[in-house]
């Protein structure tokens, strides 16, 4: 590591001492600052390391939402213009991005690989809707709460379980075409799960949702198929800056979410980060082992488990905003977004170094040996 990424993570590391140096002097108030730039210099001295590097944005994300948590004024409104007004536009803006991202090729893989699709989509489908419910239910949250975590377990996977999937020496192919088919169905889909499992809390209305998100999710993926179709390897600054954009949009949008939804994480936050978590981990967990008592290969079980584990919340942020609660049911989707980050980059981490092809091997072995 170079020697100016070291100073940036002993001047992160100084942040953290000052920082818990005025909590020990009750002076937990001023630590704004110092939270602050801890998580900044933090991701910046990251991008100085191979292993961390894929952790700066997430802790990029975290200073985002230390600056809310701590100034919520400048997230709220400027003048008569509300923030939260820009969570659409911004979703449309990444989901377009997306679409560029995608082709029709992308599709080819129900033909292909017709048991992994099928076994991914009920997978996506019932593990997390059940998981979000079960949970929200055990841990007695606040009705809109409760549905905000129904509604990340009925949502889609999204782009960044391809990029863990790459990363884990997973199934590209099936994680890319899962993601795009789960996406597709993400109109029907989430709202009939949001009306059979969060109705219990608060009313849904399910063609209000269906029209959502095919204006959130649908139209603008269409227009990113057709301008890849039309002008693809013609518009290269596009393909550089729309992950940029895409990211930036998406801390913004939890920055926002946070703001907005400030007093409630002050209250349930602790309880609502352990939900999150719990959810998470056990969608991996039971997507991986699902597919391995299916005897499926490693590499599917792997991206079953990512598209499973790592769900689509910016969609879900979108949806709260339109349902009218994004401070309220738009506050799962905001925790869970940089969490799911952190165990997805954690989980692929640590599958990087397992070869694929050896763990089906001795799995074998195991399930053939009569010892």
């Amino acid at each position: 590591m170079k020697k100016q990424y070291k100073l940036l993570l002993i001047a992160a590391l100084l942040c953290l001492v000052a920082t818990l140096v005025l909590l020990i002097l009750g002076h937990g108030q001023q630590t704004g600052p110092t939270v602050v730039l801890f998580f900044l210099l933090l991701a910046l001295g990251f991008r100085g390391s191979k292993k961390l590097k894929g952790f700066s944005f997430t802790i990029l994300v975290f200073a985002a939402v230390s600056v809310s948590m701590y100034y919520p004024s400048y997230f709220t409104s400027i003048g008569e213009f509300q923030l939260k007004s820009l969570i659409v536009p911004l979703l449309q803006l990444i989901m377009f991005g997306m679409g560029t991202a995608m082709s029709i090729k992308d599709f080819a893989g129900v033909v292909k690989m017709p048991k992994g699709v099928l076994v991914g989509l009920v997978c996506q489908f019932t593990i997390m809707p059940v998981l979000g419910f079960t949970i929200a239910s055990l841990f007695g949250f606040p009705a809109e709460i409760a549905a905000g975590i129904v509604l990340v377990g009925s949502s889609p996977s999204g782009l960044a379980s391809n990029v863990m999937a790459y990363l884990a020496k997973a199934n590209l192919a099936l994680s890319v075409t899962l993601t795009a088919v789960s996406t597709v169905l993400a109109p029907l889909m989430t709202p009939l799960l949001m009306k059979t499992f969060a109705g219990q809390f608060v009313p849904i209305d399910f063609w209000g949702m269906m029209l959502s998100i095919v204006k959130i999710v649908i139209l603008p993926i269409i227009l990113g198929l057709l301008f890849n179709y039309f002008f693809h390897g013609k518009a290269k600054w596009l393909d550089r800056a729309m992950p940029i954009v895409s990211m930036a949009g998406i801390a913004l949008i939890i920055a926002i979410i946070t703001a907005a939804g400030r007093d409630s994480l002050l209250t349930i936050g602790l309880f609502l980060i352990l939900a999150a978590i719990i959810h998470n981990i056990a969608g991996y967990f039971l997507g991986y082992w699902s597919c391995r008592v299916l005897k499926m290969k490693e590499q599917d079980c792997r991206t079953i488990a990512l598209e499973v584990g790592m769900q689509n919340g910016g969609l879900a942020s979108g949806i709260a905003l339109e349902m009218g609660k994004v401070a309220t049911i738009g506050l799962a989707p905001a925790v869970f977004g940089p969490w799911m980050n952190i165990s997805g980059s954690s989980l692929a981490t640590w599958w990087r170094d397992k070869d694929p092809d050896t763990e089906t091997t001795d799995s074998d072995k195991e399930q053939n040996d009569p010892n």
